[in-house]
């Protein structure tokens, strides 16, 4: 991982924490002083996501450590470890909570108000979580624009799940204040509480569904996912580029880390090269792949025997 997206995704997560704290608080007063069930799920909400701020803090600082001879390939994969546990805490600190809370005022009839509190903290809020999402698209569109790619196939294929985390969670958090808003409103205008227990039910939901889809991208990563198609192919080919290469039969690929890559191919020499010149191939590959992508760290090339000119491009994955 580079110095300078590791130092942009740790200000992403400290920005989203400190806002999310602050914001959590300010909820909690409004949440019991109006008695509304959607903003204690906020509440919820926004504890749920500091919470995971403080593990995907944890999650970049761990991720980073140098390698040693007991982890050889380094801690790349731990950060996912961490973020995984995030997503959990989500799911069942946010989600559960939310949805329980909604169901139980749906059930009782508890009685909200006054409103205006909890609409002025919707109101900073909102506000809070915008900064500090505006900061994670940012990095989004940034580093999509490094990889020559949309935002979205950026977010469904980064490993840098952090940034992805930061994003997810201020999107749903600012969905879930127009959510909360919303319940609050229908209760006032109708005098009922049916509301405010629907908008803490669909904010849970709106929380499980970004805790699933955090947790499976994290599973993902930690299993061993492979550089996205296109990346692998062009891998592949700047292998085959060099000239007295004649294919490459097999390329696998493996993200070890956030913005980590591990390369390893069987590598079809000319049959007249020698040891020496293979040996200077094989540097020139490894110079070539590591100058046009920084993220491969480690890169693996065996000689083997195949038909001339053939490429053979296993190991990738769609999209």
């Amino acid at each position: 991982m580079t110095e300078p997206k590791e130092s942009e995704s740790v200000g992403t997560v400290v920005l989203a924490g400190a806002a999310n704290l602050a914001i959590a608080v300010a909820k909690v007063v409004a949440g019991v002083v109006s008695g509304s069930a959607a903003m204690l799920s906020e509440a919820a909400h926004s504890f749920a996501d500091t919470v995971t701020e403080v593990f995907l803090f944890v999650a970049l600082r761990r991720g980073t450590k140098a390698a040693d001879e007991e982890h050889p390939f380094g801690y790349g994969k731990e950060s996912w470890v961490w973020a995984f546990i995030a997503a959990l805490f989500t799911f069942v600190a946010g989600a559960g909570f939310s949805i329980y809370h909604g169901i139980e005022t749906i059930v009782e009839g508890e009685e909200s108000g006054p409103y205006l509190a909890a609409y002025i903290v919707l109101a900073v809020s909102f506000v809070a979580e915008g900064v500090s999402f505006l900061k994670a698209r940012r990095q989004v569109r940034n580093e999509s624009r490094r990889w020559r790619t949309t935002p979205r196939r950026f977010l469904r294929l980064t490993s840098d799940t952090t940034v992805k985390a930061v994003f997810f969670e201020d999107a749903a958090a600012l969905i879930g204040l127009v959510l909360a808003a919303a319940g609050l409103g229908l209760a006032e205008v109708t005098g009922s509480p049916l509301w405010d227990g629907v908008a803490s039910i669909l904010i849970g939901l709106l929380l499980f569904a970004v805790a699933v889809v955090l947790a499976a991208s994290n599973v993902s990563l930690l299993v061993g996912r492979a550089v996205p198609r296109r990346l692998h192919n062009e891998i592949a080919n700047d292998i085959a580029a060099i000239p007295v290469v004649t294919g490459v039969p097999t390329l696998f690929t493996m993200q070890i880390g956030p913005g980590d890559i591990l390369v390893a191919a069987k590598v079809d020499f000319a049959d007249e090269v020698t040891g020496a010149q293979i040996e200077a191939a094989s540097d020139d590959a490894e110079n070539r792949l590591r100058a046009r992508y920084p993220e491969i760290r480690y890169v693996f090339l065996d000689p083997t025997r195949g038909a001339a000119g053939r490429t053979h491009l296993d190991g990738g994955v769609g999209g």
